[in-house]
């Protein structure tokens, strides 16, 4: 008789998910904290926008893991709680307060995001599952 492996339980998933999303927004962004002054003496930054890229590709990788296993809601809350801790934290030495919407549209971002990913991957493997 063969054994399936244990299933994670969905709260320590989201607990690790959300460990992973803090670890790639301080191995992207974490590190780059200076703004660019442009020739014309505009301000850009601190993030390019590879750095963004590869922090939504490396995320791409455990949230799809999850996902196709049917762990929903472990993957978009765990992702979402991670990414929107990291920018409270990263962003919060902020004098203005005005990093509060930032951090407030990175969560709704990561939410939307997830969610919608999360949410094709599994109807997609659910689908692929069936003509086999």
């Amino acid at each position: 008789m063969r054994q399936r492996p244990p299933k994670p339980a969905p709260q320590l998933l989201a607990v690790v998910m959300a460990a992973i999303a803090l670890a790639a927004w301080a191995a992207w962004l974490g590190w780059d904290q200076h703004r660019d002054v442009q020739p014309d003496g505009s301000v850009t930054g601190p993030y390019e926008a590879w750095q963004v890229i590869g922090l939504a590709l490396t995320l791409l990788v455990p949230v799809a893991w999850a996902a196709s296993r049917h762990f929903l809601a472990s993957s978009v809350l765990g992702v979402t709680l991670g990414l929107t801790a990291a920018a409270f934290y990263d962003w919060s030495d902020d004098s203005s307060g005005l990093f509060v919407v930032g951090v407030g549209m990175v969560m709704v971002g990561s939410l939307v995001t997830t969610t919608v990913v999360s949410t094709v991957i599994a109807s997609v493997k659910r689908d692929g599952g069936r003509g086999a």
